[in-house]
């Protein structure tokens, strides 16, 4: 059971590292249009609604995609000064408990997006200024996609907590 486990982990863990390392270069990408897109503005009176819109939404989907990744990186903010105190068995059951809290939200945002997503691509909504983005609906599937990857994130992080706490002395689970 717990090698089955710790396979399961290892895949979550190696597809939320790789979706993370990704999510770098989309912050570099909004980095480089900013500039562009002020350049453009200030220096030669140049503007693009498109490129703006574009500025947002890779935004978006920087924090969708990386806050499963901030998760497991343990990049998440929690009260360390109380926390650093507690015993083994304190932690283990604040970590359990803000896991399953995180999980439960996270459900309950997938649940609310997929049908939010659905009425975008029914109504085919695109940008209300001319020249905006045509397929809204591409944007705002970054919802689930980012919910259903801290979903996975929040399984994997219960499964470490599980394999980590059933751990023998001196032996190696995960």
């Amino acid at each position: 059971m717990f090698k089955t486990m710790s396979v399961l982990l290892t895949g979550i863990e190696s597809l939320i590292n790789k979706i993370g390392k990704a999510t770098l270069w989309v912050a570099l990408s909004m980095i480089g249009l900013v500039a562009l897109n002020v350049l453009l503005r200030y220096a030669f009176s140049f503007g693009s609604i498109w490129a703006q819109e574009l500025e947002w939404h890779l935004l978006a989907a920087m924090i969708l995609l990386g806050m499963s990744y901030a998760i497991q990186q343990g990049d998440n903010v929690r009260v360390d000064l109380f926390y650093a105190g507690f015993s083994a068995r304190k932690k283990f059951i604040v970590d359990v408990v803000s896991v399953v809290l995180i999980l439960l939200v996270s459900l309950i945002f997938l649940k609310l997006s997929l049908a939010y997503v659905g009425q975008s691509y029914s109504i085919d909504e695109q940008s209300a200024d001319p020249g905006g983005f045509r397929y809204r609906w591409v944007v705002k599937g970054l919802i689930p996609l980012g919910y259903g990857l801290l979903t996975l994130q929040s399984i994997g992080a219960l499964l470490r907590l599980v394999l980590e706490r059933s751990q023998p002395a001196g032996g190696h689970h995960v």
